[in-house]
């Protein structure tokens, strides 16, 4: 990796937020990360930097399950825009659902490269971390 990845953590839940943080600390993995509470609240984010590919996050880890906007209506959303992006952002969903048909749904969406069980794991980590290189 030739710049610092740019991580961008999506979830209501502080608490988690933290511990990913914390987990990417503890692996010594250098990163910047952003953090918001909502899909609204990420989306005007990337809507405000759309041109500042240095501001944009790499890699996104979404929830499901938020207030104001969930994860499906923010993938639903950055679709929209995504094709003015000159950069490409992974995204990756994170959910404590182990509902079959949230899994088979995130499946189907291309824009998602992956679907993860909260707490996301160490090894989970380091492949998307592998993946930016």
């Amino acid at each position: 990796m030739k710049n610092t990845p740019k991580i961008c953590i999506i979830d209501d839940d502080y608490i988690y937020r933290y511990t990913v943080v914390k987990k990417m600390e503890t692996m010594h993995l250098l990163v910047n990360t952003l953090a918001f509470e909502d899909g609204e609240m990420a989306l005007a984010f990337i809507l405000d930097n759309l041109n500042i590919d240095s501001e944009l996050p790499d890699v996104i880890f979404l929830d499901i399950d938020m207030p104001v906007m969930d994860g499906f209506q923010f993938i639903k959303e950055f679709a929209k825009i995504e094709s003015q992006l000159n950069k490409k952002i992974d995204i990756y969903m994170i959910s404590s659902s182990l509902d079959p048909v949230d899994i088979e749904r995130a499946q189907r969406i291309d824009s998602i490269a992956d679907y993860f069980v909260k707490p996301i794991k160490t090894e989970q980590l380091q492949s998307v971390f592998l993946n930016l290189q």
